[in-house]
């Protein structure tokens, strides 16, 4: 999950730099929806992740 939303990153940033405002923000909000869901997965996995059966 993390590499898409590297790779919405990258693309946002080519298109702001070809003057694509509205493909640069979408791609950009897509990327930060992406990581935001990766933080929440990897601190759930963290978490949850540590527990040992006895």
């Amino acid at each position: 999950m993390l590499n898409l939303a590297l790779l919405f990153l990258v693309i946002a940033i080519i298109a702001a730099v070809f003057g694509f405002g509205g493909i640069a923000g979408t791609a950009a909000g897509i990327a930060q929806l992406l990581f935001v869901i990766f933080l929440v997965l990897f601190i759930a996995s963290l978490i949850f992740g540590r527990r040992s059966v006895r």
